[in-house]
């Protein structure tokens, strides 16, 4: 038996299973959010947007950082950092609830800057915690079929939060006006900030092994190689696909929920929108399930090209859907759940879960196949590129600022369309010749 399969590693198992479950509880605490700040100014998706796009951008900054302090401090030095840090992102947007409501800069208040401020931060924790809950899990775990099923575990707490967060603040928020503020959602940071502080205080008391640390003496006897991961193409359209995928995955809810809200489109309100919207990430949930079965008989490029392929479909049935067709959904309504009539776009929008749930391991299998050593530092520019989640639904609302909601939706048209390509061509190794071992 080796060492991590010992029960003294039953804590931080669970701590870790927990985190996971967090990195998507802040990650779309943004979206929800966001249609409070948007109906402070004027309905602007756009602005709305804004608290997404900071906590996404953290990770162009944090990407490669964080993964060379996993190398030097190890995980738990990591995960402890990582905590602290989300403690005190959710803690600054606490206070953009009391923060002074004057004018600041560009005539936003000034709790609007200490809110995206706080994205900011928890958009560090978050990267930090991607980098070190996969390996750290897997290692935990013991490696092999054991650390597989605890990643998949891990994933499925991932979704489950994600399926709780926009509901869980369309009930608290319930019909958004302009009087609706941040301080509404409280409980939702209270429950937050226990729980990175429960993490940091387990996680500060256990030993976690730590088999990946780099000793002094590797950094000594680096070479300075005159490859990279950068030197194969199927890797750079692969990390230009992770980038496009993030924006999909994230732009596709994030939007449907304004649209849902908003009075001169969907118009079902805050709770029943924000139920919608959760029923995506369930749908994520099933999904990966699903893969979990089917992926050691499917080649990823099969899977990849197939999901791309119906969300394609899917995406472009809700374009050119009427709104004023209808459909109906469960939802819950405020005090009980019903079926609700909401825009048939916005089912064939929740569909695409299916499709998104699988996307990312597909995209990584086939950007990494046969860098060898160059995986690790490949990893780090995957996070990186995880910019995108931020980057393309602002421009997405940006568009739907200016032309329609549904008109938006052709920016997720055409990342599932190159995701497509990438799929089908993109993806192979046009670089055998370059030395990976």
């Amino acid at each position: 038996m080796s060492t991590t399969e010992n029960k003294n590693y039953t804590v931080p198992i669970v701590m870790m299973i927990m985190l996971f479950a967090m990195i998507s509880f802040v990650t779309n605490l943004a979206a929800p959010v966001g249609v409070i700040w948007k109906n402070q100014f004027a309905g602007s998706n756009t602005i709305g947007m804004l608290g997404n796009l900071m906590n996404f951008a953290a990770y162009l900054f944090m990407g490669i950082p964080a993964g060379k302090l996993l190398s030097k401090r190890g995980y738990k030095v990591t995960a402890l950092i990582a905590v602290a840090v989300g403690f005190i992102g959710v803690g600054i947007q606490f206070l953009s609830g009391i923060a002074p409501t004057s004018e600041f800069l560009f005539s936003l208040p000034l709790n609007f800057y200490v809110y995206l401020l706080g994205a900011f931060v928890c958009g560090f924790c978050v990267c930090m915690l991607n980098t070190v809950v996969n390996p750290m899990l897997n290692t935990l775990g013991g490696g092999g079929r054991k650390g597989n099923q605890l990643l998949q575990i891990g994933g499925s707490f991932n979704s489950l939060a994600g399926t709780i967060t926009p509901m869980l603040v369309g009930a608290l928020i319930g019909k958004v006006t302009k009087d609706t503020a941040i301080s509404d959602v409280n409980p939702v940071l209270f429950i937050a900030m226990g729980v990175f502080a429960v993490a940091f205080i387990i996680l500060s008391m256990v030993q976690i092994p730590e088999p990946h640390l780099e000793k002094a003496s590797d950094v000594v006897n680096k070479v300075k190689d005159s490859f990279s991961a950068w030197s194969f193409k199927h890797f750079v359209l692969g990390a230009i696909g992770i980038f496009v995928y993030v924006g999909v995955e994230i732009g596709i809810p994030g939007t449907m929920n304004y649209f849902l809200e908003d009075a001169k489109a969907g118009n079902v309100g805050a709770t029943i929108a924000g139920f919608v919207t959760g029923t995506y990430w369930f749908l994520m949930l099933i999904g990966r399930f699903v893969g979990g079965f089917i992926g050691g008989k499917v080649s990823s490029k099969i899977m990849l090209t197939v999901a791309s392929a119906v969300a394609l479909a899917l995406v472009v049935a809700a374009i050119f859907s009427p709104i004023t067709t209808t459909v109906s959904m469960p939802a819950f309504t405020g005090s009980s759940v019903a079926m609700v009539s909401v825009p048939i776009s916005a089912l064939f929008l929740v569909l695409c879960g299916l499709c998104t749930s699988v996307m990312w391991g597909g995209i990584f299998n086939l950007a990494v196949e046969g860098l060898g050593k160059y995986v690790a530092s490949a990893s780090g520019i995957f996070m990186m590129m995880v910019v995108g989640g931020g980057i393309l639904p602002l421009l997405q609302n940006v568009i739907a600022d200016a032309t329609t909601y549904m008109t938006s939706y052709w920016i997720i048209f055409a990342g599932l369309a190159y995701l497509l390509y990438y799929a089908a061509i993109g993806s192979k190794n046009v670089n055998k010749d370059i030395p990976v071992e």
